[in-house]
């Protein structure tokens, strides 16, 4: 009778690379307070605006935006982000780098719908610092948790 003894086989990490865990998970919970944190940010100077006279009324539907959808919008594209970011430390040799390029080149293009929705020029500037806001906050926190 013969016997197989499989005492030499370890098994590693799914991905194949030591720490990659880890590095996800520091990701991931430097992401989750960035993402607080840039919530925060942004509904803080929405409010500012506000007290300031800024309506945020969009013509088509005549409705002002309220300061909880800031909150909920941020929350949600900083959760992208934090995907996106994620993906890029998974798959590219460059994660900083490329995470960089692709988080500059979305919020360009996120600036161009409160340009063209045709409020006034006190919502409409307000509504371009507000895309800002966020993104001085999560772009630089997962650039550096990407290194």
């Amino acid at each position: 009778m013969s016997s197989m003894n499989d005492t030499g086989v370890v098994a590693g990490p799914a991905s194949g690379r030591p720490g990659h865990t880890h590095r996800l998970r520091r990701l991931a919970g430097t992401g989750f307070i960035a993402t607080l944190a840039a919530m925060a940010a942004t509904t803080l100077a929405a409010a500012l605006a506000q007290a300031v006279g800024v309506d945020f009324e969009i013509p088509d539907g005549g409705e002002s935006i309220p300061l909880p959808g800031f909150a909920v919008v941020t929350g949600f594209f900083s959760v992208v982000g934090i995907a996106i970011a994620a993906a890029l430390l998974r798959w590219s040799a460059r994660p900083a780098a490329r995470f960089v390029w692709t988080a500059v080149s979305l919020t360009a293009i996120s600036l161009i719908p409160p340009l063209i929705a045709g409020a006034n020029t006190a919502t409409t500037t307000a509504l371009l610092g507000l895309h800002l806001v966020p993104a001085m906050v999560v772009i630089p926190t997962l650039a550096r948790s990407l290194r």
